[in-house]
């Protein structure tokens, strides 16, 4: 089987059934195979999943004390920037365009650094990246980890249900998901480490980036706004990080073709483009799916673009090298044959079709 088939632990209803359809399992199934991925007491091997989501249940207090003890208009919207904005652009930045797609280059370590620590740490990058990459092979397909056609609860807990790596590759495999994690940053283990916990990276190198990343920035926060800042703000990353689990189930129109023509011009899956996750994270999901090494998504003058006018201001200074700009190949292959398409209907294309 292709390296892309097995690089993922198959959940416990599989991927697709003995005809190739996808397997649409009840929500009593994907709540079984939740609770029974994040018992490290059964299986030490799920550390990375439980984290991910007590890091999530961390948060509760910190949103629980804003809400009912530091609560003023002011604090929510620096709560409802932080999350939407700052957390939804840095996702963006760090963990879509660079450690999935390498979309753009740093000049040195540090800027890399520099970048993805930009906001409290929340997603795992081994859990995010090497999952991507099989989401873009087989997009609204069987083994898509977050395929939409399988409904909200697939999507929103594919983190713990599908997207940790196998726990059972080969030396050569496992030396592929290194491939894929190097540039990160993130140190990997050793195979027979990886034999003994997974995952790509140790746990005790990252519960200690956790807690040094949680306590610089707590830091900051106290030092600019004392206690009440600093519980909005990672009260706020907490409600970041639940909101983003939503984000493939609607990105890929609930399962449904959602696609407008003129407006998403990739139609091999169900990707569209929306104007909420564009304006506050870059994240223009058809374009992207178009060019998935482009730095920049917002292609058309109204696609605002945050991820990109960061990743350009860098580059102005220096610090990333090199980057991938599909803007004028987007222009040059779809939007301007469908321009000339609506003006001569001689030149009808199936973009033009509604």
């Amino acid at each position: 089987m292709a390296f892309i088939d097995i690089v993922l632990r198959p959940p416990s209803y599989g991927w697709q059934d003995e005809h190739g359809n996808l397997v649409k399992p009840r929500p009593g199934q994907i709540f079984a195979e939740f609770f029974k991925r994040l018992n490290i007491v059964q299986d030490r091997k799920n550390w990375l999943s439980l984290m991910s989501w007590v890091k999530v249940l961390c948060m509760v207090p910190f949103l629980a004390l804003f809400i009912f003890k530091f609560f003023n208009l002011w604090l929510l919207l620096a709560a409802f920037v932080y999350s939407m904005f700052i957390m939804g652009t840095h996702g963006t930045i760090w963990h879509h365009r660079y450690c999935t797609h390498g979309a753009y280059k740093f000049k040195n370590h540090f800027w890399r650094v520099f970048t993805q620590n930009l906001t409290v740490c929340m997603i795992p990058e081994e859990i995010y990246v090497v999952s991507h990459h099989v989401h873009h092979a087989k997009s609204d397909r069987p083994g898509d980890p977050y395929n939409a056609e399988a409904g909200f609860l697939y999507c929103f807990l594919a983190d713990v249900n599908h997207q940790p790596i196998a726990a059972d590759l080969s030396e050569q495999q496992y030396n592929r998901v290194k491939s894929l994690m190097r540039h990160t940053g993130v140190i990997a283990n050793s195979y027979q480490q990886y034999l003994t916990w997974g995952s790509y990276q140790h746990p005790a190198r990252a519960v200690l980036y956790w807690l040094l990343n949680w306590s610089f920035w707590y830091a900051v926060f106290f030092l600019l706004g004392g206690h009440a800042l600093a519980c909005t703000l990672f009260g706020a990353a907490g409600f970041w990080a639940v909101g983003v689990r939503t984000f493939n189930y609607e990105g890929h129109g609930k399962g449904q073709d959602k696609q407008r023509p003129g407006t998403d011009f990739n139609q091999n899956d169900k990707s569209i483009n929306q104007l909420w996750p564009g304006i506050v994270a870059g994240e223009w999901h058809n374009n992207h799916h178009l060019f998935p090494k482009s730095a920049r998504s917002g292609f058309k003058p109204y696609q605002i673009d945050l991820a990109w006018y960061y990743i350009k201001f860098l580059n102005k200074l220096g610090a990333i090298s090199s980057y991938h700009d599909s803007k004028k190949q987007f222009y040059k292959q779809y939007e301007s044959p469908y321009q000339e398409a609506k003006q001569n209907p001689e030149k009808r294309t199936k973009f033009t079709e509604a």
